[in-house]
């Protein structure tokens, strides 16, 4: 397939899908989407001669678009900065603390408590995976996904103090999640090599503080420019930019994307875009970038459902999938607790909403994209398997009852 051909066949796809939601089904329209595109790629692979042009579309289509770089490098830096750009910054500050110990020490303690699980439980039903590997397994789904948590976190009625924690810890948590799935990934494709803290110290610091200053920096020079003018047409060409050029020198500065268009966006959205009182710039182009943000998120869920042509259709994988979900879920409880517990009074986050924050930790595409990124070895499929049921679980199941879930607990 050639680009445009790509492009018209995901958009038709999901502007059909999302029809069909809002028509019958009536779902929260990413899971709608996502639901829809999971059944086109299971028609794909048990029914495929029975739909043959079905079925060489969605195939060509999977085939013709690397998910992980299309996900991490062009789709990823578009959403972050639309979710960052309508964060409450006030919010953020207030709740900052909760907020920096779940997305760095939160994701460290659940990498290594999942990592440990999953390792002995994958040897008692026969799938032994080393070590390492249930490290990078750990890694790439410790960190809850902000464009997931974003979709799906617009209905529900979680506690404003929570909703921000949860939003906050889902935009920051990617530095030391890519850190250490990198970290991890390397070692697991180095056989006989040793961990180097120094080493690891210095990407962390380089991929953390580097995007972070990067983001900060263009975003800087992108609000002086925005503020110097007032035609409207002007500005959001200018705000699209800024996140090509973030994810162009971010890519070539081997820096944190994620959290370079996330400070650009932060700085931008908390900023006033006019010295006018009267100006509605900000209004305006923070209603263009959700439409956006609504289009690619509509894309982006009906892209992770069809990668279910890719998963390997193993019993094994998946059961080893559902024990997967039931240790995640272990593992984000504990690694919420031990914080909270150490530091109770200056929190302020009470026991009863532990179970929301654990159970509002959602998973999405980007650790289907990092499984994805993983190059062969005997685990990949089973790596890869296990984080798509993962996400479904978290996006389907979690996303649907988390109301309900709250409701009972608040």
């Amino acid at each position: 397939m050639n680009f445009f051909a790509i492009i018209t066949s995901l958009f038709a796809i999901s502007s059909i899908f999302s029809y069909i939601n809002a028509r019958w089904i009536k779902l929260p329209g990413v899971i709608g989407v996502m639901l829809l595109a999971i059944f086109s790629a299971l028609i794909t692979v048990f029914a495929g001669k029975m739909f043959p042009q079905f079925t060489k579309l969605i195939t060509d289509l999977t085939a013709s678009i690397n998910f992980s770089n299309t996900l991490l490098d062009i789709l990823l830096g578009f959403l972050l900065f639309a979710s960052a750009l309508h964060f409450d910054i006030k919010k953020l500050r207030s709740n900052l603390k909760g907020v920096v110990l779940i997305s760095t020490v939160g994701v460290l303690l659940s990498t290594l408590i999942f990592a440990g699980m999953f390792y002995y439980i994958s040897g008692l039903i026969g799938i032994g995976t080393p070590f390492i590997y249930c490290l990078v397994f750990g890694a790439l789904i410790s960190p809850t996904d902000a464009v997931a948590v974003a979709a799906l976190l617009k209905k529900t009625k979680m506690p404003e103090r929570l909703e921000t924690i949860i939003n906050g810890e889902s935009l920051f948590n990617d530095g030391i999640g890519i850190v250490l799935f990198i970290t991890f990934a390397g070692l697991a494709s180095t056989p006989g090599a040793s961990l180097s803290w120094q080493h690891t110290a210095v990407l962390f610091a380089q991929e953390v503080l580097g995007g972070l200053l990067l983001g900060l920096a263009l975003g800087w020079i992108t609000l002086k420019m925005i503020q110097s003018i007032q035609d409207f047409q002007t500005i959001v060409m200018i705000s699209f930019t800024l996140v090509m050029i973030i994810s162009l020198i971010g890519s070539l500065l081997h820096v944190s994307i994620p959290l370079a268009v996330v400070a650009a966006g932060l700085l931008i959205g908390s900023s006033p875009l006019s010295r006018s009182r009267e100006s509605k710039l900000s209004d305006y182009l923070d209603q263009i970038w959700k439409l956006f943000d609504e289009l690619l998120n509509t894309i982006l869920f009906v892209m992770i459902g069809l990668q279910m042509v890719s998963v390997s259709f193993s019993t094994g994988y998946f059961i080893a999938g559902g024990i997967a979900i039931i240790i995640l879920l272990l593992a984000r409880l504990l690694s919420i607790v031990l914080p909270i517990v150490l530091l109770r009074h200056s929190l302020q986050i009470k026991y009863s909403s532990i179970l929301i924050l654990t159970w509002g930790g959602l998973r999405g595409g980007i650790s289907v994209a990092l499984a994805l990124s993983l190059p062969p070895s005997p685990y990949r499929e089973l790596i890869l398997t296990a984080s798509f049921c993962i996400v479904v679980f978290s996006i389907i199941v979690q996303g649907l009852t988390l109301n309900k879930v709250v409701n009972k607990l608040v």
